[in-house]
């Protein structure tokens, strides 16, 4: 028997007569067992039992989910009589979740899997017992394809690389971006052999993309390490990566297994993570400071704050070099820290209330649970006005830690501190985390603004964000503006505030505080809330 409301939830008029052979065609062929096997345990047991099931509705088209609730009434011998129960749709909440799911896991750029779903895939296959093998692919030069082509064309290789190793590897192989030009594949049951023709094979599809430039030859270096019982993902990972530096160090464009050889040769080298620790602890880490301008005025509002490593030793490092290895490890949370101390100690030095900074968390970070209290006491404790210093959280670290991310932000916000969510707009979720997460402020994502003077589906997406941060009271900041004629489009669409090469290039934040004036003695910081701050910008 079934209630007529639950027969409008299905999609039947009051009355309909419905069996269970109907209704069990409707569900989802992949939940049936399930569903079978749930009732069946619970008319045993006697016990209570729910499950969550897909099904079509009365139209055979309409795809809903449901949430189920039961228990089973027995006659005093334990036999089972009747089973009673509710069902719930529940499908916007699943859409929702599906999609914060996917972002999590997804690189917003490519549609890969990103480092925790690579990383996840390989915890899982070891515990099984499974082996296989890992390949870590590395983009040749990419640096000078945006140095010297644009962070655009750079992006669009990006997209166009990732369809091109897609295509060529079947549906039981894994593959992912680690973050900016490194690609991992996860490569279930093959032994080393396996592996090295299918890295020969990645690497000749590659050669095969279209050029980028005049001279710009596409190529790639790849790592091959093979996984098996008893290993970890970390060593794995390790293995991959040591031989992948063997790849690039014998002259890139080439596939290397892994040998306990690699280890020596590259222990010669200084270890990444052994020199951030070293200028950590002795003055080897620098910060720039990005200006963020308004528009109208191009008078400067505000500085992000970069980090640089500056030790003296080589190779030289940049961030996208020693940050990602960093947030591997534990380190990330002392060099945070670092880096907002510094922040924090610059603006008591210099206690114009015109000077503020932005520091960017890293998503480790967001789950430090002592790292707020950090932040308020080092506030309290220099008598700095709270609206001076910004946190800036990436949508991606947002919705990977969306609980710890809205804690930290619900504390700090409350202190008076400013919450901007960097890369808005990078993941489908977007605009459910405007409603979850306490922020100030958000930070256009480039990909909306770069070509934003070209084309008019960007103009669109960029009037729509500012039309939303007005009537939620947020400021806005558009990214990677580096053409004037970016800077009309985005004056004209509303955006007050903009960031990028054509207004300003990172310079040492030492440099940047030598241009501060002087305030007169005991000139007070007025205390700027995230209000404040977004009617200013």
């Amino acid at each position: 028997m079934w209630s007529d409301t639950l027969l409008a939830l299905f999609g039947f008029p009051p009355g309909t007569t419905l069996d269970l052979d109907t209704y069990t065609e409707l569900v989802h062929p992949q939940d049936r067992p399930m569903i079978q096997n749930t009732l069946a345990e619970a008319m045993r047991t006697g016990a209570g039992f729910t499950y969550t099931h897909r099904m079509v509705l009365a139209d055979h088209t309409t795809e809903r989910w449901f949430e189920c609730f039961g228990e089973v009434e027995t006659a005093p011998d334990g036999t089972p009589q009747r089973v009673l129960g509710t069902a719930h749709d529940i499908t916007r909440a699943r859409r929702v979740h599906d999609e914060l799911l996917a972002l999590a896991e997804q690189d917003p750029l490519t549609g890969l899997a990103n480092r925790r779903a690579v990383t996840r895939e390989l915890e899982r296959q070891l515990a099984t017992g499974a082996s296989g093998a890992m390949l870590l692919l590395d983009l040749d030069n990419f640096k000078d394809v945006n140095d010297l082509r644009g962070h655009a064309v750079g992006d669009r290789l990006m997209k166009t690389l990732a369809t091109a190793l897609r295509t060529r590897l079947d549906h039981t192989h894994l593959i992912g971006r680690l973050g900016g030009d490194e690609f991992a594949v996860v490569l279930p049951g093959h032994d080393l052999t396996q592996a090295a023709h299918t890295a020969d094979t990645l690497r000749d599809a590659v050669a095969a993309l279209p050029l980028v430039g005049p001279a710009s030859r596409i190529t790639v270096s790849t790592g091959v390490a093979h996984y098996g019982p008893g290993d970890t993902w970390e060593l794995v990972l390790a293995n991959a990566d040591l031989a992948l530096y063997a790849s690039k160090a014998a002259g890139r464009n080439r596939v290397t297994v892994y040998e306990p050889g690699h280890y020596a040769d590259t222990a010669k080298r200084v270890s990444v993570l052994d020199r951030l620790r070293t200028a950590l602890d002795r003055g080897g880490l620098e910060l720039h400071a990005m200006p963020m301008v308004q528009l109208a005025t191009r008078r400067t509002l505000g500085h992000e704050l970069l980090l640089r490593l500056d030790d003296g030793q080589q190779p030289p490092l940049g961030p996208a070099e020693f940050l990602p290895e960093a947030e591997r490890s534990d380190l990330i949370l002392d060099i945070d820290r670092w880096v907002l101390s510094t922040a924090i100690d610059a603006l008591v030095t210099h206690p114009d209330p015109e000077l503020r900074f932005n520091v960017n968390v890293s998503g480790r970070t967001l789950e430090d649970e002592g790292f707020a209290g950090f932040v308020l006491d080092r506030l309290a404790g220099a008598g700095v006005a709270p609206g001076r210093l910004g946190l800036e959280i990436t949508e991606t670290a947002a919705v990977t830690n969306l609980d710890a991310a809205r804690a930290l932000a619900l504390q700090l916000r409350a202190f008076g501190c400013r919450i901007t969510l960097d890369d808005f707009g990078s993941g489908f979720g977007s605009f459910v985390h405007l409603k979850h997460l306490p922020i100030t402020g958000i930070k256009i994502d480039g990909e909306f603004v770069r070509n934003i003077d070209e084309r008019s589906t960007d103009a669109v997406l960029v009037s729509g964000i500012i039309e939303i941060a007005r009537g939620l009271g947020l400021s806005a900041v558009a990214e990677w503006v580096e053409r004037p004629a970016q800077v009309d489009v985005l004056t004209r669409l509303g955006v007050r505030v903009g960031q990028g090469f054509h207004l300003g290039r990172p310079q040492p934040l030492a440099t940047v505080l030598a241009t501060q004036p002087t305030p007169p003695n005991g000139a007070l910081s007025p205390h700027l809330t995230g209000a404040e701050d977004g009617a200013r910008s």
